[in-house]
């Protein structure tokens, strides 16, 4: 889905040779594609990071500037266990607590549905966060469709991998929800990749019902309606010199109990 004014912290042409000589074999397939997404020494804020496994190859394969929130106690340990900026934190409440524009690139990866508000946290993606990177399953996939239909329990698959009774997952959706919620909050979508049950892109337009259908899982590139999309303005910010605007107390005072210790 081509769009104008695109950011440089967004780079949608990175080679799969060079990200594998990288060390982007470690990354999922998915979280590759975002990977590829973001520019050398951007400011990035990944939420919902898990273990930290994207995070820590932005940083150490990218030089960008990274932080992240993490809801669980042994994700956060295991995150600031190899080094990175990352403190304990709920997308639904603690996204407030960023300013505007605070970076150039925000990572929600396969943790929207877990979230209680989504719709807020779209909202508040795209605020402080000058583009916008979210990924969820796609829960009108056929083979989605097909279970229900044939066997009227909810599906288990590679995406969705837990029985409902444990799911984190409150508030599934399907891309054609996703792309109607961006158009009620005037949020734009600038770029979108969907992926087959192997995690292989398709070429598809999200609006259309192709994708809807045959997607296990979609990537959309989001970008508020702020006026600040213009691409020679914004093609320096994302290897301008990272300072403590953008941090909220909380990771500013994580950093200085790292670096008093």
């Amino acid at each position: 889905m081509a769009a104008p004014g695109e950011s440089a912290a967004l780079g949608f042409g990175a080679s799969a040779q060079a990200r594998k000589a990288a060390g982007g074999s470690e990354l999922r397939q998915d979280l590759r594609l975002i990977a590829d997404m973001i520019e050398p020494k951007s400011r990035v804020l990944d939420i919902g990071c898990g273990d930290g496994a994207l995070l820590a190859y932005l940083t150490r394969c990218k030089s960008v500037d990274g932080r992240g929130i993490e809801l669980s106690q042994s994700g956060v340990n295991a995150c600031v266990g190899h080094g990175l900026s990352v403190i304990q934190g709920d997308a639904d409440r603690d996204l407030e607590a960023y300013p505007t524009g605070a970076f150039d690139v925000v990572v929600l990866s396969q943790t929207l549905p877990a979230t209680r508000r989504p719709r807020h946290v779209i909202e508040a993606l795209v605020r402080i966060g000058r583009r916008a990177i979210v990924s969820f399953p796609n829960f009108g996939f056929w083979r989605i469709r097909l279970r229900l239909l044939t066997t009227g329990r909810m599906p288990v698959s590679t995406c969705l991998a837990y029985p409902w009774y444990e799911t984190p997952n409150i508030h599934l959706c399907t891309i054609r929800d996703f792309v109607a919620l961006c158009d009620e909050l005037g949020v734009r979508v600038e770029r979108s990749v969907t992926l087959d049950r192997h995690g292989q892109p398709y070429s598809l337009d999200p609006r259309g019902s192709l994708a809807n259908l045959l997607a296990e899982q979609g990537i959309f590139v989001l970008c508020g309606t702020r006026g600040e999309t213009d691409p020679v303005r914004m093609s320096g910010r994302g290897a301008s010199p990272s300072g403590e605007r953008g941090k909220p107390a909380r990771h500013r005072a994580v950093e200085r109990n790292r670096e008093a210790r």
